[in-house]
């Protein structure tokens, strides 16, 4: 696949998943398209060799595999690993606020979000809802408005003149969105605007009530290619849907000669702790059924490395300060290994010294961030599921601008370099031993 028919496929990707669920339904559609075979966790699986499948939890998960040949204890397994979701807002259970004639929505701050961007923009709203139909049955539904239906006002700044100098923002209070305009003593019941949206998605006149709902802010605003040389990509839910995307075509592009796993968990950026979550048991149940013993699990991780991607912080030219001087990675010279001597990353010497000879033997230019030693690491899935399942892992990543914001930032060569060392690690033989 060459560079330029790669970057429009992942803005088409990140334009199409404006939350786990539809990231995940849209990696599935993919899967599908390429010969893999949707399997269920309830149901007992007749595996043939070479074949190619996925699972999926909750819907906003998804664990994708081939290759599996020959005995796996002998050969190990190259596993990938990102994560579906990003930070955002998203609906309370009872969001309605009826104020001075309009109609908000209560939110809710999902994981570290910058919150200032949120403001002043055109959002729509899309996740899962959960109805019951005319026969009694409950469906999972998932919605998408895909057009402009709310949005978040500044405070002019002639009524708060330090704006510019210390702004901060109480999200219960200064967040809810603004949906419409009603009477004075209107009342409107949002679940009934959700039935109304699900009737008309779906074309599903049986669907008599929303039981429940998850869903999200998300600003409407495409992804793009940014500057006088299109160099840079700016999207919502780079991180770390860019990750999802790469580990997903070097699956698709592997040549299925030897096991490979690839793995997009929910909740990275809360800590991880749920069923589908990388501290959860999805991606180690998985492994355990095609190995089918704890031994010949425990043989298999052993000769197993994993690369867990996940975005990382580029050196930003008007806060360079930020970065130690030896480690600040720059947009479009590669991706970035990801160290930290207190296991924020689950890097060591064997899984860098890996991917370095990987990507030396193909040409492609990689870096190396540790963050400055007088401020905090953030973490990936790389920790937890090397402490899980004992596998050697790399923390790799694409560096990126604007982390956490509405809106980021990347370049367009970063995520394609990554994409061909995964490839070419999906396809090598030999993987390193301690």
């Amino acid at each position: 696949m060459k560079k330029e028919q790669f970057n429009q496929e992942l803005l088409k990707f990140l334009n199409a998943s404006p939350t786990p669920f539809h990231a995940v339904a849209t990696m599935a559609e993919r899967l599908q398209a390429e010969g893999f075979k949707r399997l269920d966790e309830s149901h007992e699986w007749s595996l043939k060799p070479g074949g190619r499948y996925f699972v999926i939890r909750n819907g906003s998960s998804i664990v994708a595999f081939s290759g599996i040949k020959t005995p796996m204890e002998l050969t190990g397994v190259r596993l990938f690993g990102a994560h579906t979701d990003s930070p955002c807002l998203k609906l309370k259970p009872q969001p309605e606020i009826h104020r001075k004639g309009y109609l908000q929505l209560g939110v809710e701050v999902y994981g570290g979000a910058l919150l200032n961007p949120w403001f002043d923009r055109d959002l729509s709203i899309a996740g899962r809802v959960t109805c019951l139909d005319s026969n009694g049955n409950i469906r999972n539904l998932l919605i998408d408005w895909q057009r402009p239906v709310a949005t978040i006002p500044s405070l002019a700044i002639h009524l708060d003149r330090e704006a510019n100098n210390s702004r901060t923002v109480n999200p219960q209070t200064q967040l809810p969105a603004v949906l419409m305009q009603v009477g004075e003593d209107q009342k409107v019941d949002f679940r009934q605007l959700l039935l109304d949206r699900v009737r008309e998605e779906h074309d599903a006149a049986d669907v008599v009530r929303v039981l429940d709902f998850e869903l999200c802010l998300y600003d409407v605003q495409g992804a793009s290619l940014v500057g006088m040389s299109e160099q840079f990509i700016t999207s919502a839910r780079l991180d770390n849907l860019l990750s999802c995307y790469t580990g997903m075509q070097a699956l698709l592009a592997s040549n299925g000669d030897y096991p490979a796993v690839l793995v997009c968990n929910d909740h990275e950026e809360v800590g991880s702790t749920s069923a589908e979550g990388a501290s959860g048991p999805f991606l180690r149940s998985l492994l355990l059924r095609l190995t089918e013993e704890e031994g010949r699990l425990g043989q298999t991780l052993s000769r197993s490395v994993m690369f867990s991607a996940d975005n990382a912080h580029g050196i930003h030219p008007n806060f360079m300060d930020r970065h130690d001087d030896n480690h600040g990675p720059v947009l479009n010279q590669g991706p970035v290994i990801k160290v930290n001597a207190n296991q924020r990353y689950a890097t060591n010497s064997v899984t860098s010294s890996f991917y370095r000879q990987l990507s030396e033997q193909l040409g492609v230019p990689y870096q190396v961030f540790v963050v400055r030693t007088d401020m905090a690491c953030g973490s990936t899935i790389g920790p937890l599921t090397a402490a899980e399942l004992g596998v050697k892992t790399l923390d790799i990543g694409a560096p990126q601008w604007a982390m956490h914001s509405i809106r980021e930032m990347c370049g367009t060569d970063d995520a394609y370099h990554l994409f061909k060392v995964s490839q070419a690690f999906f396809n090598t033989e030999s993987l390193p031993m301690v």
